[in-house]
């Protein structure tokens, strides 16, 4: 096996790298950098990227042993000898992937359909994992939109409506029992503020009756 290894994949030098499609930093150890490359098994990614003839996402590549200890890997994983990559399947056909990845040579396939992606190495012949859903069409179904900031958040903005109301209501009746106490000539406004301290009650219901609908609706839209 042709494997050199790099204590940083910055280390590789000019004219080394032979694999247009790929970078080094790709290839390389997310945990610390480190890099091994096995030409071998790099020489078949790009016969399959050249065989797809559009972009592969490489999740995971070469592990160092720490590294794939932490991440929960196998201890005689593929991916300590840069021989496994995990393949997003965001922009391919799961069957088509498989099948254009066996004929580059690869022979260890595992499928992960809820984490999206596929790995391939070049190991024993094997097979593991679930099969990913038929899908309609090539590509893999949009995502859901997911907030990126919490004032975008129906729950929370349901729940400030809430949460004020509440504080509205609960001031309005302490107003009123301080002028039912006080012989003054405020006492006419009591009943108003009978019917303001309602308002807040009716909006702290609205309020309760959003958030729990937005977050109904969230989870169906499957924004868990």
């Amino acid at each position: 096996m042709t494997t050199t290894y790099f204590a940083n994949w910055r280390d590789v030098p000019d004219g080394f790298w032979r694999w247009k499609n790929f970078t080094p930093q790709e290839i390389a150890c997310r945990g610390d950098g480190t890099l091994l490359v096995n030409a071998p098994a790099l020489d078949r990614l790009q016969k399959l990227r050249e065989t797809l003839g559009k972009p592969m996402i490489v999740h995971s590549a070469y592990r160092s042993p720490s590294y794939n200890k932490k991440v929960g890997g196998v201890p005689k994983s593929m991916h300590l000898l840069g021989a496994a990559f995990d393949v997003s399947m965001a922009n391919h056909e799961p069957v088509d992937f498989e099948t254009a990845a066996r004929n580059a040579g690869f022979t260890g396939f595992g499928t992960y359909p809820r984490q999206n992606f596929m790995h391939i190495d070049t190991g024993r012949p094997r097979r593991w994992g679930d099969p990913f859903p038929h899908r309609e069409g090539r590509f893999a179904e949009e995502p859901p939109r997911l907030r990126e900031n919490l004032r975008d958040s129906r729950t929370m903005k349901g729940g400030g409506v809430a949460g004020a109301s509440t504080v509205g209501a609960a001031g309005v009746e302490i107003a009123q029992q301080s002028l039912q106490d006080a012989q003054s000539s405020l006492q006419p406004l009591i009943p108003y503020l009978d019917t303001l301290r309602w308002a807040f009650i009716a909006a702290a219901l609205a309020g309760i009756a959003l958030t729990i609908y937005a977050r109904w609706d969230d989870w169906h839209r499957g924004r868990r």
